[in-house]
């Protein structure tokens, strides 16, 4: 299943403040982590539309792996390579600890975004934008 990703994050590698996953039928995951300094920009732009409360690093971890094994095989897509970085780091639970997934591929995909986000800079948003462009670009091969 393809799974099209986006993630906030507190500036040119800083920490993740969110992160979307949206499959090919709609379904989503989105969560959104506490950043308590964040950057001047990210204050102003993204986090007053985070739309929903933070959770702790474990709840996310925990409901990111229920998330990501109701799929028998995943295929990760996003147009940013900070994202994947920020998605394989937060598959990583302890020191040679990680979150057990289905089969899982990583797409940095360099195609033309067609569809605007609704709300810029909010992940959900984002990835959805995402998906609707790769959609429409695919059906045209």
């Amino acid at each position: 299943m393809n799974l099209f990703l986006d993630c906030e994050f507190n500036g040119f590698g800083g920490e993740l403040i969110s992160l979307a996953l949206v499959d090919e039928e709609g379904h989503y995951f989105y969560e959104v982590l506490d950043c308590p300094q964040p950057m001047a920009w990210v204050a102003e732009n993204v986090m007053p539309y985070l739309g929903q409360k933070t959770i702790t690093l474990f709840q996310f971890q925990r409901k990111l792996r229920l998330f990501l094994n109701w799929y028998s095989e995943i295929h990760i897509i996003a147009d940013w390579a900070e994202d994947l970085s920020l998605f394989t780091r937060s598959l990583i639970v302890g020191a040679g600890q990680a979150i057990l997934t289905p089969p899982l591929t990583l797409e940095l995909w360099q195609g033309q975004i067609l569809v605007a986000s609704e709300i810029p800079h909010h992940a959900l948003s984002d990835a959805k934008a995402l998906a609707q462009s790769y959609r429409i670009l695919q059906d045209q091969h």
